[in-house]
């Protein structure tokens, strides 16, 4: 992983475009310039991490301060890297470091995404949920023991 750039916003655009679709269409929500702009509007290089495979761009994460502890946002990683351990390598070096700080971390994720599994293993748990977004949280240490799996 390495720091963002300013520059990084568009390749990160178009990656974020390809992830959500499926995910985005199964709930009738794809609008190709919404999932793009949406993170446009909401990139902030100083939070976010570019995830390298291989010299070549695989993804992003994004870690924002908030009032109790995080948000992890904008977590994507290329479907050609998918489901080989680079995202449960990635969420533990920043779970290892926002654990360290004795701080919560909270996302969302998609209804029926497969990426709730990944999180469910590092020791999120279902806070709130509404028709599209399910809303997690995880405390300090939780799913310590089951992340080596």
């Amino acid at each position: 992983m390495r720091p963002a750039e300013p520059a990084d916003v568009e390749p990160i655009v178009e990656i974020r475009a390809v992830v959500m679709r499926p995910d985005l269409e199964r709930l009738g929500r794809f609008d190709q310039h919404r999932v793009r702009q949406r993170l446009r509007d909401g990139f902030s290089p100083q939070h976010t991490s570019v995830v390298m495979a291989g010299g070549v761009l695989a993804g992003c994460v994004a870690l924002r301060p908030a009032e109790d502890g995080h948000w992890l946002e904008h977590f994507y990683l290329t479907p050609e890297v998918q489901g080989r351990g680079l995202g449960s390598a990635v969420l533990r070096t920043l779970l290892d470091r926002t654990d360290a700080d004795g701080l919560i971390v909270r996302l969302n994720v998609l209804r029926g995404s497969a990426a709730r599994r990944l999180y469910e293993r590092h020791g999120f748990t279902v806070e709130a949920q509404d028709p599209i977004d399910i809303y997690m949280v995880r405390v300090p240490g939780a799913g310590a023991g089951a992340q080596g799996k």
